[in-house]
């Protein structure tokens, strides 16, 4: 599981993503898109995650993202 998975649990939850085996690498690359890092550099993803969350708005925002994007691709 990517390395900042566990501390976006309840976010992901809250989205209606369920990680699994089988859809871990679809979110993860989901995740990077949305807060524009490239793909597999998961310590800078969880950086940019960590400074999102500083803004209730931003992080809702994110989410809202999270939740409608999973949406189309499943």
């Amino acid at each position: 599981m990517s390395c900042y998975f566990r501390h976006i649990k309840d976010t992901l939850s809250e989205a209606g993503i369920e990680i699994s085996a089988a859809n871990k690498k679809q979110v993860d690359q989901l995740i990077h898109e949305i807060v524009g890092v490239e793909y597999k550099n998961c310590s800078k993803t969880w950086s940019k995650l960590k400074e999102l969350k500083q803004s209730e708005t931003t992080w809702a925002e994110i989410k809202e993202k999270l939740k409608s994007r999973w949406a189309e691709i499943n």
